[in-house]
C-alpha cells in the first residue's frame, strides 16, 4: 500500500551526485509507471521535496521531475520552485498536495448519525456534516440518505469529484461487500451493502464536476480508521499496528501489518468487540455476556456511573464529557476506572495473541486513556506478557475523525494506484 523513503543520504557535491544518478534506474517512459508509488509518499507526507521523492523511488534527479511535472499536470501536486533546505548539495523543490485538486466524498454510518465530508489527497477533509439518522433505518433509506448529502457537497464544490465511499459500523465481507451482524439497526444479515450504496450514489445527482459513473466503496469504520492513523496519523512508522476504538455505540478492532490491513479470508478478521472480559457482564447484541464490546462502549461507562445521557445529544459527546469529569467528579472517576479495568482486560488479550508493536486508541478509548493513562497501560501490563516487558506502547489516535479519513482512503485507493486514471471518466453533460 505504501513505499517507505530509504534514510537519506548527505550531499556530497555534484560529482557525486552524478556518480550516484548514474547507478540508479532510469524509466524510458519518463517515470510513468513510477506516478502511483510517488503520489503515494507525497500523499502521506514521505517526500516533502523532490530530493527526497528522489531517495525514496530510488531513481535519477530527471526522472523525478519528469514524475512531478506529470503529477503536476494531472492536478494532483504542486511544484514550489523555491529551493527547499539549506544543507550541502543542490537545493531541492518543494512538493505539496495541489488544494484546488479533485476530491471524494467520504461518508460515514454510525449509530446514531450520519456524516459526510470532501476529502483531497494527503489526508485532508473538509468540516465534516453530521446529520440525525432518518426516521426509517432500513438498509435502502439510510443508504440513500448518505449518497444523497455526499451529492449535495459534491455540487457545491468547484474542485472535480471523482468517487465516494463509507464507512459502515459492522463487519462487511470482501470481496461481495454484504454486511453481517449490523447489530445496531436490525438489517437482514447478507444485506448487499455495496451493491445498494453503488445503486444511491449512481441516482444521486454529483454535479457536472464528478465521474459519470462515480466509483463506490464500502467498508468496515474500524478498519478504515486504522487505515487512516497508519497513513496520517499515530499509526506513522509503526509496522504491526492494532488501533482499538469504540464510537457511538459498541467496539471495534483492526490490524495493519507493514502497509496493509488484516482483515481475513473474508473481510472478518479483528472482531475485538466480542471478546469477553466480564462472563457475567452486560449483555451484547450478539447474545453473549460481558463483551468488550458491551463493556467498553458510552452506554457502559454510563451504566457504570448510574447515569441517563440526554437523547438529544451526540451519545459520545457526552462519554468524553464524562471522562474528563472523572478528575473531579469521585462518581465520574470510579465509573471510568471500572470500564478501564475491562478494556485493560481486552488489549492484553489482543495483544498476547497479534504481539503489535503499537496500540491506538481512538473514540471513547481516547477518552478514557486520557482520563487514566497510567491505570490502563498498568492493567496491560499486569495481563499481557509483552505489556509486562514494556513493548507495548499504547498511544491516542491523531485524527479527529478517523472512519471518514479512512474511507477517504478507501475513495483514493485507485488514484494513487494509477494517477493517470483521474483522467477518466469525466461526466459529459
Amino acid at each position: 500500500m505504501q513505499l517507505s523513503p530509504s534514510s537519506p543520504k548527505p550531499g556530497t557535491g555534484a560529482d557525486h551526485d552524478a556518480q550516484r544518478d548514474a547507478h540508479r534506474r532510469a524509466a524510458p517512459d519518463r517515470g510513468r509507471t513510477l506516478l502511483g508509488p510517488a503520489l503515494q509518499l507525497i500523499h502521506t507526507g514521505q517526500a516533502p521535496t523532490r530530493s527526497a521523492l528522489t531517495r525514496a523511488l530510488d531513481v535519477t534527479r530527471a526522472t523525478a521531475g519528469a514524475v512531478t511535472a506529470e503529477l503536476e499536470a494531472l492536478g494532483l501536486i504542486t511544484v514550489d520552485s523555491r529551493p527547499a533546505g539549506g544543507g550541502r548539495g543542490r537545493p531541492s523543490h518543494r512538493l505539496a498536495i495541489d488544494p484546488g485538486g479533485p476530491v471524494v466524498v467520504a461518508g460515514q454510518i454510525h449509530a446514531d448519525g450520519l456524516s459526510v465530508t470532501l476529502a483531497g489527497l494527503g489526508g485532508l477533509l473538509d468540516p465534516p456534516v453530521h446529520l440525525p439518522l432518518p426516521a426509517a433505518t432500513d438498509p435502502v433509506r439510510m443508504l440513500r440518505a448518505v449518497a444523497q448529502a455526499g451529492a449535495e457537497l459534491a455540487r457545491g464544490t468547484e474542485r472535480r469529484c471523482l468517487g465516494a465511499a463509507l464507512a459502515l459500523p459492522n463487519p462487511v465481507t470482501e470481496p461481495d461487500g454484504t454486511a453481517l451482524a449490523a447489530l445496531h439497526f436490525a438489517w437482514p444479515s447478507g444485506t448487499p451493502v455495496a451493491d445498494l450504496y453503488d445503486v444511491e450514489v449512481g441516482r444521486a445527482d454529483h454535479g457536472p464536476r464528478a465521474f459519470d459513473p462515480l466509483p463506490t466503496a464500502i467498508a468496515n469504520d474500524a478498519n478504515l480508521a486504522a487505515l487512516a492513523e497508519y497513513r496520517h496519523g499515530a499509526g506513522r512508522g509503526a509496522r504491526h499496528l492494532l488501533l482499538v476504538t469504540s464510537g457511538h455505540r459498541g467496539v471495534g478492532g483492526a490490524l495493519v501489518i507493514d502497509g496493509r490491513l488484516h482483515t481475513g479470508s473474508a473481510g472478518l478478521a479483528l472482531e475485538v468487540g466480542h471478546l469477553t472480559v466480564d462472563p457475567q457482564g452486560r449483555p451484547c447484541g450478539c447474545g453473549n455476556r460481558g463483551c468488550l464490546n458491551s463493556e467498553t462502549d458510552p452506554d457502559a461507562l454510563f451504566a457504570a456511573a448510574g447515569l441517563t445521557p440526554d437523547p438529544g445529544r451526540p451519545l459520545l459527546d457526552q462519554a468524553g464529557e464524562l471522562c474528563r469529569a472523572a478528575a473531579t467528579d469521585e462518581r465520574a472517576r470510579a465509573a471510568v476506572e471500572h470500564v478501564i479495568d475491562r478494556l485493560g482486560l481486552g488489549l492484553a488479550g489482543v495483544a498476547n495473541i497479534l504481539n503489535p508493536d503499537r496500540v491506538v486508541l481512538s473514540g471513547l478509548h481516547l477518552d478514557l486513556l486520557e482520563a487514566a493513562p497510567e491505570r490502563l497501560r498498568a492493567v496491560v501490563a499486569e495481563r499481557s506478557l509483552w505489556g509486562r516487558s514494556g513493548r507495548v506502547p499504547i498511544v491516542g489516535a491523531e485524527l479527529r475523525h478517523s472512519a471518514l479519513a479512512g474511507a477517504a482512503e478507501l475513495g483514493w485507493l485507485p488514484y494513487l494506484a494509477d494517477p493517470q486514471s483521474v483522467t477518466a471518466g469525466q461526466a459529459v453533460r
